[in-house]
Protein backbone atom coordinates (compact mmCIF):
# COMPACT_ATOMS: atom_id res chain seq x y z
CA UNK A 1 0.00 0.00 0.00
CA UNK A 2 1.30 3.46 -0.85
CA UNK A 3 1.18 6.03 1.96
CA UNK A 4 1.99 9.72 2.09
CA UNK A 5 1.92 12.59 4.50
CA UNK A 6 3.58 15.78 5.61
CA UNK A 7 4.48 17.44 8.87
CA UNK A 8 2.12 19.97 10.45
CA UNK A 9 3.81 23.00 8.87
CA UNK A 10 4.23 21.27 5.48
CA UNK A 11 8.02 21.67 5.22
CA UNK A 12 8.69 17.91 5.12
CA UNK A 13 6.78 15.23 3.24
CA UNK A 14 7.18 11.48 3.02
CA UNK A 15 5.92 8.73 0.75
CA UNK A 16 6.42 5.01 1.26
CA UNK A 17 5.25 1.57 0.28
CA UNK A 18 4.06 -0.35 3.37
CA UNK A 19 2.41 -3.59 4.36
CA UNK A 20 -0.68 -2.57 6.41
CA UNK A 21 -0.27 -5.65 8.64
CA UNK A 22 2.95 -4.16 10.08
CA UNK A 23 1.23 -1.35 12.01
CA UNK A 24 2.33 -1.40 15.66
CA UNK A 25 1.68 0.52 18.88
CA UNK A 26 4.72 0.92 21.12
CA UNK A 27 4.31 1.51 24.85
CA UNK A 28 8.02 1.74 25.79
CA UNK A 29 8.99 4.56 28.11
CA UNK A 30 11.17 6.15 25.40
CA UNK A 31 8.12 6.43 23.10
CA UNK A 32 6.03 7.80 25.93
CA UNK A 33 8.58 10.53 26.69
CA UNK A 34 9.35 11.37 23.06
CA UNK A 35 5.66 11.47 22.06
CA UNK A 36 4.54 13.36 25.15
CA UNK A 37 1.78 10.76 25.52
CA UNK A 38 1.07 7.19 26.58
CA UNK A 39 2.30 5.49 23.37
CA UNK A 40 3.30 5.90 19.73
CA UNK A 41 2.11 4.07 16.62
CA UNK A 42 4.07 3.31 13.49
CA UNK A 43 4.13 1.31 10.26
CA UNK A 44 7.20 -0.45 8.87
CA UNK A 45 8.78 0.34 5.51
CA UNK A 46 11.97 -0.60 3.70
CA UNK A 47 14.49 2.18 3.13
CA UNK A 48 14.41 1.85 -0.65
CA UNK A 49 10.61 2.18 -0.55
CA UNK A 50 10.68 5.37 1.56
CA UNK A 51 11.15 8.85 0.10
CA UNK A 52 11.55 12.04 2.15
CA UNK A 53 11.32 15.55 0.70
CA UNK A 54 12.69 18.29 2.93
CA UNK A 55 15.32 18.21 5.66
CA UNK A 56 14.22 16.48 8.88
CA UNK A 57 16.07 17.15 12.10
CA UNK A 58 17.47 13.91 13.51
CA UNK A 59 18.27 12.72 16.99
CA UNK A 60 20.17 9.49 17.66
CA UNK A 61 19.12 7.52 20.73
CA UNK A 62 20.35 4.23 22.12
CA UNK A 63 17.57 1.63 22.19
CA UNK A 64 17.05 -0.78 25.08
CA UNK A 65 18.81 -3.38 22.90
CA UNK A 66 21.89 -1.15 22.69
CA UNK A 67 21.35 -0.37 19.00
CA UNK A 68 21.44 3.20 17.74
CA UNK A 69 18.09 4.50 16.45
CA UNK A 70 17.83 7.67 14.38
CA UNK A 71 14.63 9.60 15.09
CA UNK A 72 13.48 12.07 12.42
CA UNK A 73 11.20 15.00 13.11
CA UNK A 74 10.44 18.44 11.72
CA UNK A 75 12.73 20.99 13.33
CA UNK A 76 10.15 23.72 12.77
CA UNK A 77 6.80 22.27 13.94
CA UNK A 78 8.10 19.23 15.87
CA UNK A 79 6.07 16.57 14.02
CA UNK A 80 7.54 13.12 14.71
CA UNK A 81 8.19 11.43 11.35
CA UNK A 82 10.18 8.19 11.67
CA UNK A 83 12.76 6.03 13.38
CA UNK A 84 15.40 4.23 11.36
CA UNK A 85 18.54 2.20 11.82
CA UNK A 86 21.96 3.72 11.14
CA UNK A 87 22.14 2.22 7.64
CA UNK A 88 18.59 3.46 6.84
CA UNK A 89 17.46 0.08 5.52
CA UNK A 90 14.30 -0.07 7.66
CA UNK A 91 11.97 2.73 8.72
CA UNK A 92 9.27 2.90 11.37
CA UNK A 93 7.03 5.65 10.00
CA UNK A 94 4.88 7.41 12.59
CA UNK A 95 1.18 6.98 11.82
CA UNK A 96 0.05 10.37 13.11
CA UNK A 97 1.07 12.37 10.03
CA UNK A 98 0.20 9.74 7.40
CA UNK A 99 -2.89 10.63 5.34
CA UNK A 100 -4.00 6.98 5.26
CA UNK A 101 -3.76 6.54 9.06
CA UNK A 102 -7.42 5.47 9.36
CA UNK A 103 -6.68 2.49 7.12
CA UNK A 104 -3.57 1.44 9.08
CA UNK A 105 -4.97 -0.31 12.13
CA UNK A 106 -2.35 -1.60 14.57
CA UNK A 107 -2.95 -5.17 15.68
CA UNK A 108 0.25 -5.51 17.71
CA UNK A 109 1.22 -3.73 20.93
CA UNK A 110 4.84 -3.91 22.12
CA UNK A 111 6.44 -3.10 25.49
CA UNK A 112 3.09 -3.74 27.18
CA UNK A 113 4.80 -3.99 30.57
CA UNK A 114 5.28 -0.21 30.53
CA UNK A 115 1.86 0.65 29.06
CA UNK A 116 -0.24 3.19 30.95
CA UNK A 117 -2.66 1.15 33.04
CA UNK A 118 -5.61 3.43 32.22
CA UNK A 119 -5.37 2.59 28.49
CA UNK A 120 -6.87 -0.82 29.22
CA UNK A 121 -10.12 0.85 30.38
CA UNK A 122 -10.32 3.55 27.71
CA UNK A 123 -13.65 2.30 26.32
CA UNK A 124 -15.22 3.16 29.69
CA UNK A 125 -14.17 6.84 29.47
CA UNK A 126 -16.32 9.67 28.17
CA UNK A 127 -15.79 10.49 24.49
CA UNK A 128 -16.68 13.81 22.81
CA UNK A 129 -16.78 14.52 19.06
CA UNK A 130 -15.19 17.93 19.71
CA UNK A 131 -13.96 19.92 22.70
CA UNK A 132 -16.86 19.95 25.21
Amino acid sequence: MKVDGSCHCGKISLTAEVDPSTAVVCHCTDCQILAGGPCRSFIKSEGEKTSIVGQPTEYTKIAESGRKRILGFCGICGTSLYATDTDRKKFNIRLGFINQREQLIPTTHIFGDSAASWLKQIEQHQWFARMP
